[in-house]
């Protein structure tokens, strides 16, 4: 997760007389496919004419960064390929599938149709719908509460504990972008980095629609490619202008949830982390765009304070982090 963007995930298995020859997956852009992967592991390559190849992803049939798979597959004499589901690239979709057919393999396709989906639900969400995945995220304590009523310091008051804190850099490194509220970026000042845990930094995604963020702020540091959503009115100075930062104008008084997914996919982001805070969480619920849910309860009470989200999803997973529950949701 986090290292094929472009591309999808995809793995490959060839098996002969009902043994596994040969395996691979597609480990980063750039590199080679799957079913590259898996053709070069195989030692005695004679008995590929012989064998079934599976592939979770209909094999590309167009030249990219990398030659086409199915000529691959044609080249080598593999007669038998069992795909999980077809690619929804424009540049593929079904081509692949007519190669091979033409070249007279015999093609099985939607075998673990449903899996081979959820495998890459931020691929055929990019393609299919023009927008990115979207994961909303927040931490709530046991009486419902994201946020204490007054906030100090620049500085995030924390709900979870250094485990659940842990898991969320991982998720970062997993996805391409993650986004928050003016509000979020003032009082926590957050880095929105992957710190603490290895793996490539999101783009940052912060929305100011008057330019309110201060100018020493984390998230307008340079280190990481950011962009900044703004009204289209508002004047963007010219200390602000770095090579990193990316200013975005919008007209806040459309649908906003939608403008943003409109920018996101025009930057090739296939996947967003919504962290809030609340105003910009409920902005995408109430026009139920949103795919996926992640709520922290912690052991803290606030009493009162800001509120945490309402929303309407079905629970698909639970796990306990020590003295935090997590609750994943998605949404029907």
């Amino acid at each position: 997760m986090g290292n094929t963007y472009p591309n999808p995930l995809v793995g490959s298995v060839i098996v002969y007389d009902d043994q596994i020859i040969g395996e691979g997956w597609h480990k980063k852009a750039g590199e080679p496919h799957a079913e590259v992967n898996a053709i070069n592991s195989v030692k005695d390559k004679s008995l590929l004419k012989k064998a079934t190849i599976y592939v979770s992803l209909e094999p590309c049939s167009h030249f990219g960064k990398t030659p086409p798979c199915s000529d691959l597959i044609i080249a080598n004499k593999i007669k038998r390929v069992v795909i999980g589901t077809m690619d929804p690239f424009a540049k593929v979709q079904g081509r692949g599938i007519q190669k091979l057919m033409s070249a007279g393999c015999e093609v099985i396709l939607g075998v673990l149709e449903e899996e081979s989906q959820e495998l890459n639900k931020r691929f055929f969400t990019f393609h299919q719908h023009q927008r990115p995945y979207i994961i909303l995220k927040w931490a709530q304590t046991k009486d419902g509460f994201i946020a204490p009523e007054t906030q100090n310091s620049r500085e995030p008051v924390w709900i979870t504990n250094s485990g659940s804190k842990q898991l969320v850099h991982k998720w970062r490194s997993e996805e391409q972008s993650i986004l928050v509220g003016t509000e979020t970026a003032i009082k926590d000042n957050p880095k929105l980095n992957t710190r603490l845990w290895e793996g490539k930094n999101p783009v940052r995604v912060v929305l100011d629609r008057n330019l309110r963020i201060p100018a020493d702020s984390h998230l307008l540091d340079g280190n990481i490619k950011t962009i900044v959503i703004i009204d289209a009115k508002t004047e963007i100075p010219s200390a602000l202008k770095k090579e990193n930062i990316h200013f975005e104008k919008l007209n806040f008084n459309l649908n906003l949830a939608e403008e943003i997914c409109k920018v996101l996919f025009q930057h090739e982001l296939q996947s967003v982390i919504i962290e809030g805070g609340k105003q910009t969480l409920q902005t995408f619920i109430d026009v139920n765009l949103w795919d996926e849910a992640r709520v922290f309860t912690g052991k803290a009470f606030f009493k009162n304070g800001i509120k945490a989200p309402t929303f309407s999803g079905k629970i698909i997973e639970k796990q306990e982090i020590a003295s935090d529950q997590l609750e994943i949701y998605k949404n029907d």
